[in-house]
């Protein structure tokens, strides 16, 4: 084997290295933007619960001052 072709395996081992590592990161990044998407899927399930209660809540308000006008 020449010198050459020891120096491209060492540079591909470093690229394939390289490539794991990035890999891992993404992974990471990856499992952190699915759980940030979680919670604010959650969030906005809890806020949309809550928005539903307030209209009806007022709408119940309404109806009501509307028959003490009657």
């Amino acid at each position: 084997m020449s010198d050459y072709s020891v120096e491209e395996l060492v540079r591909l081992e470093q690229r394939i290295e390289q490539l794991l590592r990035q890999h891992e990161r993404l992974r990471e990044e990856n499992r952190l933007l699915r759980q940030a998407q979680e919670q604010l899927q959650a969030d906005r399930a809890a806020l949309q619960e809550k928005n539903e209660l307030a209209r009806s809540q007022i709408e119940s308000m309404i109806s009501r001052l509307k028959a003490m006008e009657q």
